[in-house]
């Protein structure tokens, strides 16, 4: 006999993982005055250094919003009749079902975190630590906001 609730306990889990670490980047992102120092030079090592992260957040922050509007298409996306009305499925009604909801969540969470990525990018391009900063946070606190919303539709006593 298999465990049908197992795979959603796992994902479960999962949630909870990235939530914690959403909660690792607000708290970094929070103890960086601390060592102010040590945020300059993560903002400005050498300038190739620099290009390549830069260069890295852009390109990373454009496959995160191409995946997120993907997402987003898939999660909205309905068969049309030929003169573009929706057809309704009579088991869903016509209305949005939990998994296109999870599948919704998740792109709007990647646009936050291409945000974040631009935002980073921003940073090493201008040499500045406090654009690096905001991007912990936009991250931070988009995984924390998302994995809530995840875990309270996910929730196995309907």
């Amino acid at each position: 006999m298999t465990d049908r609730g197992r795979p959603r306990e796992d994902a479960r889990i999962a949630v909870g993982v990235v939530l914690l670490a959403g909660l690792a980047a607000i708290a970094i992102a929070m103890a960086a005055g601390l060592a102010p120092g040590l945020l300059q030079a993560i903002a400005s090592p050498a300038q190739l250094v620099r290009a390549a992260l830069a260069g890295g957040a852009i390109v990373v922050g454009g496959w995160l919003l191409l995946s997120a509007i993907r997402r987003i298409d898939g999660s909205m996306r309905r068969d049309t009749a030929p003169g573009g009305q929706i057809l309704r499925d009579d088991a869903a009604g016509g209305h949005i079902s939990d998994a296109d909801l999870g599948t919704l969540v998740r792109g709007v969470r990647l646009v936050f975190l291409a945000a974040a990525a631009f935002t980073a990018a921003a940073g090493w391009i201008l040499s500045e630590p406090l654009p690096l900063v905001i991007a912990l946070v936009i991250a931070g606190v988009d995984i924390v906001e998302t994995s809530f919303l995840l875990l309270v539709a996910s929730r196995s006593d309907r």
